[in-house]
């Protein structure tokens, strides 16, 4: 897609730091890491989220920061990592092409995701999976 960050470091129009590379997906040192080791793993098709990545691409995007993040954890010495996909602005993403980071965590690393717990009132939770389930076309 013309203009697309991620897909000039794909066509090699960019110069980006590449771990890995298949015929489906790139992955690529984060340029501004939350630890070092941060990698983004992203489909080589522009795709802007996930409802439209192919199962095959998206199972390799996930297959490939999960081993990542088992190097990362061996070989720069974390004791685990996040896998953090962002769909849409509105869910804190920036390039608009999809991209899954994989982020190494050690229990003293100073990052917190500052996530909020909402609670439910009776029945409240039920009546959203039903509706959930009911749109869900798998």
């Amino acid at each position: 897609m013309e203009g697309c960050i991620f897909c000039k470091i794909v066509a090699g129009e960019i110069p980006s730091t590449k771990v890995y590379e298949d015929e489906l997906v790139l992955a690529f040192m984060d340029i501004a890491p939350i630890n070092h080791g941060h990698v983004l793993v992203i489909p080589k098709e522009h795709h802007t989220g996930s409802s439209s990545i192919p199962e095959d691409v998206a199972g390799r995007m996930f297959h490939v920061a999960a081993r990542l993040g088992v190097a990362a954890k061996r070989e720069l010495d974390y004791d685990g990592f996040n896998l953090h996909f962002a769909d849409g602005a509105s869910a804190g993403q920036v390039v608009m092409h999809a991209h899954l980071h994989m982020v190494p965590r050690g229990v003293e690393d100073g990052f917190h995701w500052n996530w909020r717990q909402l609670g439910y009132a009776d029945g409240e939770a039920a009546g959203i999976a039903a509706k959930l389930a009911a749109r869900l076309k798998l």
